[in-house]
């Protein structure tokens, strides 16, 4: 953790909706002046597409029936450690970019699933902000979340999760659902050991969970809309959280714990600029005056 040089991490699993959730921080970013240097948890995995499709044949062969990109072996863990102490260090860091889609191979003119060259982050900026799968993991040897000043994990219910990440790969990327399928199960061991961890550590949870029935995940022919969900917000410590005003701010929102406020899904985004726009801004407002010598 770092005063001079704050991190936010945002994280959840494949398909748990961390990029919506960045794109409310970057709607706060830029009403409030605040300029973010931005890491995407992609940018740290090990393999490209067409390696990482190679590897996993070979651990299969070998044996390995869950090598994952959940995993430590899949990833560069190691370096997104190295890279969150130097930038709460120095307020520097090298990333990268994978490239997921058509529109990114054009922007930044490679290939669709391979990595951009690794580049200095931007600079001065006032904080960093990522979003991925591992902001949050403490697991052999490696420790990202003793570096992040505000934690937030972003957590659907397992077979939303699901929902979110087959229809995703499917429209997305072309694979079939029986693709999708075997890429959970997969997974899963790794989910266990490196995913579910991070939310004890994370200082808020965002859990979507549907209203309508998503008992079987794998035939569910729609995403349950913000409409036909509720999300329950934890608080690691509640100390200084207002939640009657928060209470009062959305509407049909009520505490089930003391430490825990549900919404209706669809006032996510009001939720989520009530409580983090002033948490920004304390890190932001202490890290001035940090610099200024105040």
């Amino acid at each position: 953790m770092s005063t001079r040089h704050p991190i936010i991490s945002v994280t959840g699993s494949s398909g748990a909706g961390t990029t919506s959730v960045r794109a409310t921080f970057e709607q706060i970013f830029r009403r409030e002046h605040i300029t973010p240097a931005f890491i995407q948890g992609d940018a740290f995995h090990k393999f490209d597409r067409a390696g990482m499709k190679r590897r996993a044949r070979e651990a299969e062969a070998a044996g390995d029936h869950h090598f994952s990109h959940f995993g430590h072996e899949a990833n560069l863990l190691e370096d997104l450690e190295q890279t969150f102490a130097a930038y709460a260090s120095t307020g520097q860091g090298r990333s990268r970019n994978y490239i997921h889609d058509a529109a990114e191979a054009e922007r930044y003119g490679a290939p669709v699933g391979s990595f951009t060259d690794w580049e200095d982050l931007p600079s001065p900026t006032d904080l960093l902000f990522y979003e991925g799968l591992h902001g949050a993991v403490i697991a052999d040897g490696v420790d990202t979340a003793r570096f992040a000043d505000l934690k937030i994990g972003v957590v659907p219910v397992i077979n939303l999760e699901w929902i979110q990440k087959i229809h995703r790969d499917r429209s997305e990327r072309g694979y079939s659902a029986a693709d999708v399928t075997e890429t959970i199960l997969r997974r899963m061991p790794d989910y266990v050991k490196y995913i579910c961890p991070q939310f004890t550590a994370t200082d808020i949870n965002f859990q979507r969970i549907p209203t309508v029935d998503t008992s079987n995940p794998f035939i569910a022919r729609a995403i349950p809309t913000a409409d036909e969900s509720m999300v329950v917000i934890r608080f690691r410590d509640p100390h200084g959280i207002d939640f009657p005003y928060l209470l009062s701010m959305v509407p049909n929102s009520f505490m089930s714990r003391a430490n825990s406020i549900v919404i209706p899904g669809g006032k996510l985004d009001l939720a989520m600029q009530l409580i983090l726009t002033p948490m920004i801004l304390s890190l932001v407002e202490k890290r001035r005056r940090a610099l200024s010598g105040g």
